[in-house]
């Protein structure tokens, strides 16, 4: 009996020995990662939720000032204003999903060339995001832009997009839209291609047409990608910077380009606010994590199937 309640230990221990190296090494390989999120990323976040309620110019130690930064938050006429633009740019991310949709579908389907064509739609996605800004910074150039240029062909006299508060946010959605429209399609056309050929045949010869095919069928298997391309889209749009920053570097006319992160980062480092940008910062996170809650609560009532 001795004998058989120890043999299980005896291997266990003999096989935990045989493992050891290769914990070990693998510990080694997966120290950097973790060591760089935890000194890049988790330290400066605990310590957001100190300097948040502190008076701090990053140069001298801050003072601890109380819930000064967030009574000055609501305040702020031009907090929310950042956020307000913030939203409205926000405005872009459906239209995207319409036109990625329509795309998918056309590259979907045999044409000659296609390929050539899916490589010229990602091809923003993977371009630098200061390289765009500064081409579409040209291009919507009231005097010699090319979009002005393309409008006086029609007859049309284009406005100064960049310089007029009226125009400076379709702008600034028109050039996300055409930025964010590669790797969208890219998700469509994959999700497309993996919708099952014999819901589309049994649909068909269940006498429905095209479009009741599309909207029965495909739509249904699309609604996934569709909440992940929201939830990111909406994620990234509240992070918008580089954009502004390099296309209208003092947030626009009347402030009417300025995003939240803009503002944020200007409070912070141009100001030397460091405490009430941390503060802003700290909001901006809360809202970014109930709106992606309450997309995954609408996700959860939703059944992906076919109707």
């Amino acid at each position: 009996m001795t004998t058989a309640t120890t043999t299980p230990r005896a291997e266990r221990k003999r096989r935990s020995s045989l493992h050891r190296p290769d914990r070990f090494w693998g510990s080694i390989f997966i120290a950097p990662p973790v060591l760089g999120f935890a000194l890049f990323a988790l330290a400066p976040l605990l310590y957001s939720f100190y300097a948040a309620f502190t008076h701090w110019n990053g140069l001298s130690a801050p003072l601890f000032s109380g819930l000064t930064n967030f009574e000055r938050m609501i305040g702020d006429e031009l907090f929310w204003t950042a956020l307000g633009n913030t939203v409205f740019l926000m405005l872009g991310i459906p239209i995207g999903l319409f036109i990625s949709l329509l795309l998918a579908l056309a590259l979907n389907r045999p044409l000659p060339g296609r390929a050539v064509f899916r490589v010229l739609y990602y091809l923003p996605g993977v371009s630098s995001v200061a390289a765009i800004s500064i081409l579409w910074q040209w291009a919507l150039n009231g005097d010699f832009g090319f979009i002005n240029q393309l409008l006086s062909i029609v007859g049309i006299d284009g406005p100064n997009w960049l310089n007029e508060k009226a125009w400076v946010k379709p702008a600034l959605i028109i050039m996300g839209v055409w930025k964010g429209i590669g790797f969208s399609t890219l998700l469509y056309l994959a999700a497309l291609q993996s919708v099952p050929r014999n819901l589309l045949e049994a649909a068909q010869l269940d006498g429905a047409g095209t479009i009741d095919r599309f909207r029965h069928v495909t739509v249904p298997m699309l609604r996934p990608v569709t909440f992940f391309l929201v939830v990111t889209g909406i994620i990234g749009g509240a992070q918008m910077f580089a954009e502004i920053n390099i296309m209208t570097p003092t947030g626009g006319p009347e402030f009417g380009s300025a995003t939240i992160v803009w503002y944020i980062w200007r409070e912070g480092f141009q100001n030397l606010q460091l405490g009430y940008a941390t503060a802003m910062s700290l909001v901006l996170g809360l809202m970014i994590f109930l709106v992606t809650a309450f997309q995954f609560w609408l996700n959860s009532r939703n059944v992906f199937t076919v109707e």
